[in-house]
C-alpha cells in the first residue's frame, strides 16, 4: 500500500481534479469474471475493434496475470450529468472528460516514480481509428484499456472500495482504476 509522502502527493494532486470518490485497494480485492467478457462480446460494438478491448487485451486470465504484477490499486469515479441517461450517444459523449482525468491521475502516480497500468470506463479513443488487428498499437504507453474488457467486475470493485456505483437520476458514473508498482530496473 502507498503510504506517507507518496500518498500525500497523489491525494493533493487529486484535489485539483473532478474526482468524486476514490479508494486504495489491494490487488487481491479485484474480482475477475468470464461473464463480464461475455457481455463485452455480446453487447459492445467496440469488441474486436481495438487493442484496448477484448480480444486485443488478451484473455481474462492473461489480464488477471497483468494486474497481479502490480503492488496495489487505486479506484476512482467522476460523474457527468446528462438530460437522458437512456440516450447512449449523450451518455458516451461524457467519457472524454473522464478519460482526461484518468490520464492526469496516471501522471500523478508516474510523477512519484511508480509504474502504472491505467484502466477506464470505456475503451481507448486516443486514435480516430485503431490499428487493431492489422498493426500494433500506435501509442501503447498512453493507451487506456477498458476495465470491463479486462474482465473486472466493476460493481464488486465499487463495493469493496466503498464507492457509490449508481449516483441516481441522469448522472453518469465513470470508473477508473490505476494499478501501480514501484519501478523496476
Amino acid at each position: 500500500m502507498i503510504k506517507g509522502t507518496t500518498q500525500k502527493i497523489i491525494e493533493e494532486g487529486l484535489s485539483a481534479l473532478p474526482v468524486v470518490q476514490y479508494a486504495w485497494l489491494e490487488i487481491g480485492e479485484i474480482t475477475f469474471s468470464e461473464r463480464v467478457r461475455e457481455i463485452c462480446r455480446e453487447e459492445c460494438p467496440r469488441y474486436g475493434t481495438s487493442w484496448a478491448c477484448p480480444p486485443g487485451v488478451g484473455t481474462v486470465q492473461e489480464c488477471r496475470g497483468k494486474c497481479d504484477q502490480y503492488d496495489g490499486a487505486f479506484v476512482f469515479t467522476t460523474i457527468a450529468e446528462v438530460s437522458d441517461i437512456e440516450n447512449m450517444e449523450e451518455t458516451l459523449a461524457t467519457r472524454r472528460g473522464h478519460e482526461e482525468v484518468t490520464g492526469r491521475i496516471r501522471a500523478l502516480f508516474q510523477g512519484c516514480g511508480l509504474e502504472t497500468l491505467a484502466l477506464s470506463g470505456d475503451s481507448c479513443a486516443r486514435c480516430e481509428s485503431c490499428a487493431y488487428p492489422n498493426g500494433p498499437c500506435r501509442y501503447p504507453k498512453s493507451m487506456i484499456p477498458c476495465i470491463e474488457g479486462f474482465g473486472i467486475v466493476v460493481p464488486l470493485l465499487a463495493e469493496k472500495a466503498g464507492i457509490e456505483f449508481d449516483n441516481g437520476g441522469n448522472i453518469v458514473t465513470w470508473f477508473g482504476l490505476i494499478l501501480w508498482r514501484r519501478q523496476t530496473d
